[in-house]
C-alpha cells in the first residue's frame, strides 16, 4: 500500500536519457513506484524542464560513449545547473574519464564525461568476471542518496569498477574479493551513480530511486 500512495502523489519529474543503451523500461517503472513522473527522452529541452535525469547503461563503455556523444554537452549543461544527473551501472562508469575497457580494445582516445574525475578498471584475475549477484553496501559517507541502505544488499552485473581520482568521491563500497566504489559522488553532491541496478535491487533499490526523487524534488 506504501508504494501505490507514493506513486499516487508524483513528487518530481525525471528524464531518462535515451541513447540507445539501457533498462529503459524497468528504470522506468522502479521511478514511477518511487513517485516520480517520468519521461524517455532524447530531447534536451526534456533534461532542462525536469527536475532529475537518469543516465542508465548496459554494456561497453565505448559504445555507451559513442551513443551518447551527441547528448555530451547536454548532460554536461544538467551537472552545471545543478540538477541531479543520476548514472546507473555503465551510466556511473560513464561519468568518470575513461576506462581500461577502451584502453584494451584499442579505444584510449574515448573518454567519459569527466564529472567524476577518475578511471574504470576490471576486476584483477581469479575473480569471477562478469561480477553477478547480491552484495552487501556499505556507507562510507553522508549523501541523501544513501538513507536507510547502509548493510542492506543490491543487485551487480559488471565486469569493470570505479576509481576515483578523489576518494572523498566515494559514497558506498562493496566487497568482491576486493573492496571497490559502489556509489560514487561529486563534490557538489549533485551528480551521482551507483554501479548496481537499483531497479532489481527490491526493496533497497525501490529505497534508492525514493532517495532520488525526494533529492529532485528537493532540487526544484
Amino acid at each position: 500500500m506504501e508504494s501505490t500512495a507514493v506513486s499516487e502523489q508524483e513528487l518530481a519529474s525525471v528524464a531518462i536519457v535515451d541513447y540507445g543503451l539501457g533498462n529503459l523500461r524497468s528504470v522506468t517503472r522502479g521511478l514511477e513506484r518511487a513517485g516520480a513522473s517520468v519521461e524517455i527522452t532524447e530531447d534536451p529541452a526534456e533534461f532542462r524542464a525536469a527536475d532529475g535525469v537518469v543516465l542508465p547503461g548496459v554494456g561497453a563503455f565505448r559504445e555507451g560513449v559513442e551513443n551518447a556523444d551527441p547528448l555530451r554537452e547536454d548532460l554536461l549543461a544538467v551537472a552545471d545547473r545543478g540538477q541531479p544527473l543520476f548514472g546507473i551501472c555503465l551510466g556511473m562508469q560513464m561519468l568518470l574519464t575513461t576506462s581500461e575497457e577502451a584502453e584494451t580494445a584499442g579505444d584510449a582516445s574515448v573518454t567519459g564525461l569527466d564529472l567524476i574525475p577518475g578511471t574504470n578498471v576490471r576486476f584483477a584475475e581469479g575473480q569471477k568476471v562478469p561480477h553477478m549477484g547480491w552484495n552487501e553496501l556499505a556507507v562510507e559517507r553522508d549523501h541523501p542518496l544513501v538513507e536507510g541502505i547502509d548493510g542492506e544488499h543490491a543487485y551487480f552485473v559488471h565486469s569493470y569498477y570505479a576509481v576515483p581520482d578523489d576518494e572523498s568521491a566515494t559514497v558506498a563500497t562493496t566487497d568482491y574479493d576486493r573492496r571497490f566504489p559502489s556509489i560514487v559522488a561529486n563534490e557538489a553532491g549533485n551528480v551521482f551513480g551507483t554501479q548496481f541496478h537499483p531497479e532489481k535491487s527490491g526493496e533497497t533499490g525501490l529505497q534508492i530511486l525514493r532517495n532520488f526523487v525526494e533529492i529532485c524534488a528537493d532540487a526544484e
